[in-house]
């Protein structure tokens, strides 16, 4: 029984401190974006990275969630002779709910997974101690460029994620099934307002903070972190670990502010 309850304080411990240290971590990544000298062409780098690579990967997830909301929303709406609104349902599903975090989601396998194993990699073969050896702050010189680049680049792969999904949706509904063009277009510009607009870019930019938060922060203290190994073994468990805490923040945030802001 004390074994138990000492496992567990040492656990409880063990979480509190990894908060603590997530926290600083995270005004530390926020106030070097506004350090000087800043870093224009590593941040151009990084949107690159995660905003253009990602595009291909965005537009083929946006298309396919489209096409199979169109298919499924005249299936339902069929039954009650009302596929006249099936512009409405499209849009408003992938603008307040489906585009923000299908797109985090995508945004997080991709280049998540990439920032995190890059800082763990420079963690662990002491890159960073050697960046501190030499006076140059880590956060402003590493960590800072991504995630600004992250919370710019996020938000504007959703507004593509809406708009490819839309017409994917257009796709389904009107050319394979049926449904008339205009009262497509026309239900979803009667429905859709600045409110939900607002709330998918709201949760876009809050998400794309948490991506890029828990990724990198992950990787840059890849050695404090408790059964991640030693070495490659660590990155690989850190990564897999990254990937999986910004899933679910995700889906949990994504919760909450429906719940607030809706």
């Amino acid at each position: 029984m004390c074994n138990f309850f000492g496992s567990l304080g040492n656990r409880c411990i063990y979480v509190l401190c990894d908060l603590g240290r997530m926290g600083i971590f995270l005004f530390y990544s926020l106030t070097g974006i506004f350090k000087r000298p800043f870093r224009g062409q590593e941040l151009l780098k990084q949107l690159r990275f995660i905003g253009a690579g990602s595009l291909t990967v965005i537009f083929f997830t946006a298309l396919s969630s489209g096409m199979v909301l169109g298919l499924q929303g005249y299936y339902s709406l069929s039954k009650f002779g009302a596929e006249g609104m099936l512009g409405s349902a499209v849009s408003l599903t992938l603008i307040m709910e489906l585009g923000p975090v299908l797109t985090a989601l995508m945004v997080t396998g991709r280049a998540g997974s990439a920032m995190c194993a890059e800082l763990g990699i420079m963690r662990i073969s002491e890159q960073v101690d050697a960046l501190e050896c030499m006076a140059i702050d880590p956060f402003r010189f590493l960590i800072s460029p991504k995630v600004l680049a992250t919370i710019i680049a996020l938000p504007l792969l959703t507004a593509i994620f809406d708009v490819v999904g839309i017409w994917g949706g257009y796709l389904a509904g009107v050319k394979l099934m049926g449904v008339n063009g205009g009262a497509y277009f026309s239900g979803m510009v009667r429905s859709v307002t600045d409110h939900d607009i607002n709330l998918g870019m709201t949760k876009s930019f809050v998400f794309a903070l948490l991506v890029a938060w828990v990724c990198c922060g992950r990787g840059y203290f890849v050695q404090q972190i408790r059964g991640a190994g030693f070495g490659a073994e660590s990155v690989s468990k850190v990564t897999t670990q990254a990937v999986v805490i910004s899933s679910i923040s995700v889906l949990i945030f994504d919760y909450l502010l429906t719940a607030v802001l809706l």
